[in-house]
């Protein structure tokens, strides 16, 4: 017969996360845990779908705060149906779609880059002499896509001292 609760030592081996880390999120209020009389954690089967949800949405950039923000749609008392996931899902599917944009032009352009020796600087998406491209924002301009507008660029950007790319290949 198959228990209906798991420790945290089962549920971290069954999930795959450390137990420093299961304790942090119940404390975040990311998962939850019932108390046996010796005060010991015991954790619904069901929390095993959390902790997954959570693991995912980490990959994908979203922060804890928002995955704490997304848990909390969930229905209480009950587990979630493939509808509840759905509909908390959808939300990110968006910054997914520009995640995999991304992660594609990336994949295709570093291809092209990777090994080439930059023997064609002037078509190199990372190429950037003398900080040309910061009025445009921070980070690899050319590869990422634009800052949302209205976002603030850092006080201090700091410029780079002489381009370490040797321009005479």
């Amino acid at each position: 017969m198959r228990q209906e609760t798991l420790t945290i030592g089962e549920l971290a081996a069954r999930s795959g996360v450390a137990t420093s880390a299961l304790r942090y999120y119940e404390r975040l209020g990311l998962i939850r845990a019932g108390r046996t009389g010796g005060n010991q954690r015991r954790f619904d089967r069901a929390e095993l779908r959390r902790v997954a949800f959570i693991r995912i949405s980490q990959q994908l950039g979203v922060s804890l705060e928002e995955i704490r923000g997304a848990l909390a749609e969930l229905p209480d008392g009950r587990t979630p149906t493939k509808a509840d996931w759905a509909r908390l899902s959808a939300r990110w599917r968006r910054r997914l779609d520009e995640k995999i944009d991304l992660m594609t032009r990336l994949r295709d352009d570093l291809t092209n880059c990777i090994g080439c020796g930059c023997l064609s600087l002037r078509g190199c998406n990372l190429y950037n002499p003398d900080d040309e491209l910061a009025a445009q924002g921070p980070g690899p301009r050319r590869m990422l896509p634009a800052p949302p507008a209205g976002s603030e660029r850092p006080a201090d950007p700091v410029k780079s001292r002489a381009d370490p790319v040797d321009q005479s290949r």
